[in-house]
Formats: C-alpha cells, structure tokens, sequence
C-alpha cells in the first residue's frame, strides 16, 4: 500500500486528499495540522470549511484509508509521499515586503521532513510558490540529511476554483506534475503520475520539469486575474458611455480565441491566490531585472482596486455624496459564491471605504461567520494569511457601526441603500418588493454583481447601479464618479 502523508488541513490540502482517497482506495492518505482545532473539525459532522460535494466525499473514506491528524512526525516519517501544502503568505516585513512571498512554514516543513525521516521519500510542492523553491528545498533536505535517505521533489501545482473543487479534482481540465529531469526524478514523476491515473485520463496528466510546474501555476492565475480586470476597465467605459458590459462580454467571449470564461464585470476579483500570486510575480520579475514586465503584472491589481474604489464612490455619490449615519445592507461577503473564504474578498474593502465615510453597516452572508467578517473588517492587508497569534492587535472601533444579520430582509429593513457583493442564487430570488417596503426612501440597490433584473426592480422603485450597465436617469444627475 502507497502512504500519502499531506502537511497542511486547509482549502488545498484536505479536498486534494479526501478525492485522492476516494479515488485510489488501495492508497493510504494521512492528513496532518498542528491545529488541533481544524484537525478535530474534519473528523466532525461539521467540516472546517464548505465546499460542496465535500462532506460526501470526506464520510465515504474517513477512517477507511483517509485520517485526520496532529500527528504530523509520525505521519511523515511512514509516508512514501510527502505532499507540503501550507501557506505561503505575502511578506508584511523585510525584504520584499507586500510582494514576496513567505517561505517561512515551508521551510520549517522541510526541515521537519528531513528530521524525520528514516526512509526514501517523494516531497511533493502543492502550495504555489516562487520559482525555483524546489531548488531550496531540495538543499535543505540534502543539508540535514544525516543517511543515505533519497529525497525527490516534484512540483504539482493546484488548479482548483473554490465552489467547484470538488468537481474540479473529479474532471481536472489537467494535472501538472514538474520533476528533475534525471532518471530517479523521472522515477518521481511516474510515481505520482501512477496515483492520479487511476481516475485522470492520461492524456490529461501533463509532465514538465520543476521550474516550468512551479511558474505555470502563478501564469495561470495571472492570466485569469487579467481577465477580470480586463472586462471590469470595459464595464467602467460602459457606463460612461451607455454600452452594456454583458452585451460586450457576450460579444467578445464568442471569439473561439478569446472565449467566454471569466468576462462578467463584477465590483472585482478575490480570493486566496490572485492578489498575492501576481505580486509574487512582480517580485519575481523585479528580481530578475525585468522591470516592464513587473508593471505591466501590476496595472490587474492596480484595475482591481480602482474597480472596489469606484464602486464605494457610486455609493456615496448617488446618495448625495455622503452615506454618514446611514445604515447601508451588505449582501454577500464571502469572495465568490459557494464557498465561506473570504479571503481577499472585495466586500472587505467596500465595507472600509463606506465605514470610512461613517456608514452604518448590516451584513449578511449565509456561509460566512460575524467572527469571520469582523476579524477581516479590522485586520491589515495580507494579515488574513498569518496565524492569529501571530497577527497584530486589531482596532476594534469600526465594528461599533457594524452589525452582522440572520437573513438578507433583516440586513435591509430601515436601510438606505443594499450593496450585493458575492453572486449568491438566493440573492435573484429575494422578494424585492418586500424589501422595498421596508427601506428609506430614495431606495438604493448596487448590484456589485450583476445578479438582479435591474429593470423590474426600477419598476419596483429602486434606484439601481449595475456594474457596467446604463445608468438611470438619477445616476446620470448625480456627480462624475473618480
């Protein structure tokens, strides 16, 4: 029986193992964390994050050949495959601070491994790192390596989409698995390649050497980021121009070289990877003396921001340039649709800008906890990817204007206006003429999201702001948004 030892219980590391051990029963998959917290919550009813389809995959194999456990050096040390999937944070201090990434926790899992180990092993990089990390962790590994133990390292980057990754690890678009381009990391190579055939049509397993694997993920995720803010700068054109961003995306995805995929405006990108995958990027290039390159990485960010910024701009300028003392619904915080990450997600900036003008703000979000929101509402850019203890103190006076609700007619009843932040389905099915009824009047709905039938809400009464869709005549009168 192959033994598959995973450090990390997180987004990454617990669906990739829970499908592996659904796929390959004859292998053995052990995933371990320090967190005791998270550990004991995978071996509950109540799983430490959501993701569907993941409960079902996880019950059909735990305690079967799929574990949970604190038990990392004993995990390791049995293992024949050692996957490391633990974050790889943005640097706050020091060199490269705001871009680089943190290493620190997989250097510490690397000297870990080599520790510990009392046999040959296959260390595989499922976190996204920098390029040419494996060359440092093959050096740590062979530094403190005190026998004749072999280690290879392989890069297998993720490409998951939170809200599909499940189906994503069942119907991958592909696996990528880079190696050393030696017969024993080729050896490597096959090894793996062998566990992921048993469910992934060969065709579908692509091979590389370990610098392509490692770059390819951060390309990907670059690629997809600039396309968002590719259609967002278009839908901040639409509106001044009274074009239609849907009817432009619609028109432009039909060309069979560009495609339809990741074109929705949207009051812009979030989650884990974006952000800090492209600031890796620009570090990286900065480094090796490719300073165009770097800016040009920079203006998607640059975009993205611009899109949260001139979206709490329309807010304030349609409700006469101020929303002070003004209860304002938030609906949806999470950065996506169904997931609970809200890791980067834009609501977090929409809320501070409108906190900053002195909102008063009720948010709802079905997946998302009012522990979760308001340690985002006060923690510092990149701090999300830290451990708590190791955070800074947070300033907890912004949330005496911030309430976090039950259900989507608590957050706007009374409200002056409602943000739709995050693309929830219930979201197109609230009864809009309830909430009308219970609003301050103008009513104000921002659909950050595109997810609402402006024009029977404008019937309702609503004065309605769509990403990149004309404005109504109200929007038209009020002051040029920066």
């Amino acid at each position: 029986m192959v033994k598959i030892c995973c450090i990390g219980a997180g987004y990454v590391g617990g669906p990739t193992m829970a499908v592996i051990a659904l796929k390959c029963p004859s292998v053995e998959v052990v995933v371990v964390d320090l967190n005791q917290k998270r550990i004991d919550a995978w071996n509950s009813d109540t799983l430490p994050i959501y993701e569907p389809g993941l409960d079902d995959v996880v019950k059909q194999c735990r305690g079967k050949n799929l574990f949970f456990s604190t038990k990392v050096d004993e995990s390791v040390m049995e293992a024949d495959i050692v996957f490391v999937s633990v974050n790889t944070p943005t640097k706050t201090t020091g060199l490269g601070a705001g871009k680089a990434a943190d290493l620190t926790y997989w250097e510490s899992a690397a000297r870990m491994i080599a520790r510990v180990s009392k046999s040959s092993k296959i260390v595989v990089e499922k976190s996204t790192v920098p390029v040419k990390t494996a060359e440092a962790i093959e050096k740590i590994l062979t530094h403190n390596n005190k026998s004749e133990i072999q280690f290879q390292i392989l890069s297998n980057p993720e490409f998951l989409a939170e809200g599909t990754a499940i189906e994503d690890l069942f119907h991958p678009d592909r696996v990528l698995i880079g190696g050393r381009e030696t017969p024993e990391g080729q050896k490597a190579v096959q090894a793996l390649k062998d566990v992921y055939a048993q469910w992934v049509p060969e065709d579908k397993i692509l091979t590389t050497n370990l610098w392509s694997a490692e770059l390819s993920k951060l390309a990907a995720n670059a690629f997809l980021a600039q396309r968002i803010s590719s259609v967002n700068a278009m839908s901040a054109l639409c509106e001044a121009t009274g074009a239609n961003v849907a009817q432009v995306s619609y028109a432009v995805g039909k060309d069979s070289r560009i495609g339809p995929k990741f074109l929705n405006g949207s009051v812009g990108f979030g989650g884990s990877c974006f952000q800090k995958d492209i600031l890796n990027l620009v570090y990286i290039c900065e480094c090796n003396g490719l300073p165009e390159v770097a800016e040009y990485w920079k203006q998607v960010i640059k975009i993205n921001d611009y899109q949260k910024s001139r979206f709490v701009n329309r807010v304030v300028a349609s409700m006469f340039n101020t929303v002070s003392k003004k209860k304002i619904a938030i609906l949806g915080f999470a950065f996506k649709k169904d997931t609970g990450d809200t890791r980067e997600t834009p609501a977090i900036d929409v809320c501070q800008g409108l906190l900053g003008d002195n909102a008063d703000l009720s948010i709802y979000d079905p997946q998302v906890t009012e522990d979760q929101i308001k340690m985002d509402l006060t923690s510092k850019k990149f701090d999300w990817d830290h451990p708590l203890h190791l955070r800074p103190m947070s300033d907890t006076t912004t949330l005496e204007k911030v309430r976090v609700v039950k259900d989507a007619y608590e957050a706007a009843k009374d409200s002056h206006g409602v943000c739709i932040l995050t693309e929830w389905d219930e979201f197109k099915t609230l009864d809009y003429q309830k909430i009308y009824e219970g609003m301050q009047k103008p009513a104000f709905i921002f659909d950050g999201r595109n997810v609402v039938d402006a024009n029977k809400l404008r019937e309702i009464g609503f004065i309605v702001y769509s990403i990149g869709k004309p404005l109504d005549a109200w929007l038209n009168d009020m002051p040029a948004v920066a």
